[in-house]
């Protein structure tokens, strides 16, 4: 899997969860977001925000909390072993 420089990309919160595939589409990664499912370290967020390296994400699934670290950054959807490279489940969310 090829993954730019994060200093090359610029990628809003909603894609990037969808190219990490926790959402089967950008619409619903959206409606999440906009409906207080997906905190960006924190704090509620537009679909629109530049996401980081390093930052932490708590979104839910169904009825499953998870709260996630970026590790990496890409603008590309790729397969499902690949897009969990992107990130790491933090503690909080392992039960």
């Amino acid at each position: 899997m090829k993954i730019q420089s994060d200093m090359d990309l610029i990628i809003p919160l909603d894609k990037w969860l969808w190219t990490a595939r926790f959402y089967k589409t950008r619409t619903i990664s959206r409606k999440m977001i906009e409906g207080g499912k997906v905190h960006y370290n924190g704090q509620r967020s537009k679909p629109s925000k530049v996401i980081e390296k390093h930052a932490i994400i708590k979104l839910r699934q169904g009825n499953d909390e998870l709260t996630i670290k970026i590790l990496a950054i890409s603008d590309q959807r790729r397969g499902a072993l690949e897009a969990t490279a992107l990130y790491r489940e933090t503690q909080d969310s392992i039960c």
